[in-house]
């Protein structure tokens, strides 16, 4: 039965071999429907939200949200990274990386991270997701006019009022002494908020028009506007007659500039007199329009009659020039007649 022993010993044989195989050689005897090793699972960048988180004098937080989409088996070392790119220039601004790590099962994940970048201009933010250290997916979103965000320093409820009738800023005049006149500015707040608002004064800063020299510049409190209510401050400046400005009002809280208007009183005006834009002095007297003087004559002086020039060119007569002139030439003629007679 030798042959039979032989069969056993190489059984044996193969069975001894197979083991070691097993042992030294992982997979060496794996099915051949096995596939190998189990790919990662999907990863997608399904979404991109971007909030403020923060301002100051001169940057701006943002933080941004990116969802990424997993199916299928784990996705693992999975890694966002955020830039944020000047959109004028083209220049990196910021970047952060954040590690997410092993993604598993059927759902989305929100990944925030925070970015700071100065506070002008706009910047297109760029979003790039790895798994392994193997790009898979990326967006982007814009966002533009981050130096109108405002720091909390500077954000208050109330603000120069504009409601049509009711002006941010009035004029007009408190008096005149010679060739100087007293104007009294009055501005106008709105407290749009909830709660009163103190600790506000505006200053008001007066120019002449055309060489832009300040004329007068003062400050006046402003004291406590309640929530909901329209207050006013009052200020009189003095400044020389008979010339054109422009009114800065700066409303400030503590030092800092909350809102700002403008506005501009002429003491000299013009009026166009025809169609190709000649234009003719206009008698102004600042003294008509001072307050506490209701029974005052506010039309034209009476010296503008007597500078006042007749059609003709000829000062001071008016409507009876040609009357005038019709008597001259009749006087004239009976003169000439009464000479011819005495001949």
């Amino acid at each position: 039965m030798p042959s039979e022993r032989q069969l056993v010993a190489a059984a044996a044989t193969v069975a001894v071999v197979s083991a070691a195989a097993v042992v030294l050689v992982p997979g060496a005897l794996a099915s051949p429907t096995d596939d190998g090793p189990v790919r990662p699972g999907p990863v997608q960048l399904v979404d991109v939200a971007i909030a403020e988180n923060g301002v100051t004098g001169e940057a701006a937080t943002l933080t941004v949200e990116s969802r990424l989409e997993h199916r299928g088996p784990p996705s693992p070392n999975v890694t966002v990274v955020v830039r944020a790119v000047d959109a004028g220039s083209g220049l990196l601004t910021a970047e952060r990386t954040v590690e997410v790590g092993r993604l598993t099962g059927d759902r989305e994940r929100a990944v925030r991270t925070n970015l700071t970048v100065p506070r002008e201009g706009g910047y297109r933010v760029e979003t790039t997701v790895y798994v392994d250290e193997r790009r898979v997916d990326a967006g982007r979103r814009t966002v533009q006019g981050l130096s109108a965000l405002t720091p909390p320093r500077a954000q208050s409820t109330v603000a120069f009022a504009d409601r049509g009738t009711v002006p941010p800023l009035s004029v007009s005049v408190a008096s005149t002494d010679g060739d100087r006149t007293t104007l009294a500015v009055t501005s106008s707040l709105e407290n749009a908020g909830d709660d009163p608002v103190e600790d506000l004064s505006a200053r008001v800063v007066v120019r002449q028009a055309e060489s832009n020299v300040v004329a007068a510049d003062r400050t006046v409190e402003a004291g406590r506007v309640r929530p909901g209510r329209v207050g006013s401050t009052a200020v009189e400046v003095t400044v020389p007659a008979e010339l054109s400005y422009r009114v800065d009002a700066v409303l400030l809280r503590d030092g800092v500039v909350i809102d700002t208007a403008a506005t501009a009183v002429n003491l000299d005006p013009t009026r166009t007199v025809d169609a190709d834009t000649t234009e003719q002095e206009v008698q102004f007297e600042a003294s008509q329009f001072t307050r506490g003087d209701p029974g005052r004559e506010r039309g034209r002086p009476p010296e503008a009659t007597e500078r006042g020039a007749t059609a003709s060119g000829a000062p001071g007569f008016g409507a009876l020039a040609p009357l005038v002139a019709a008597l001259a030439l009749a006087a004239l003629a009976l003169a000439r007649s009464r000479g011819g007679d005495g001949r």
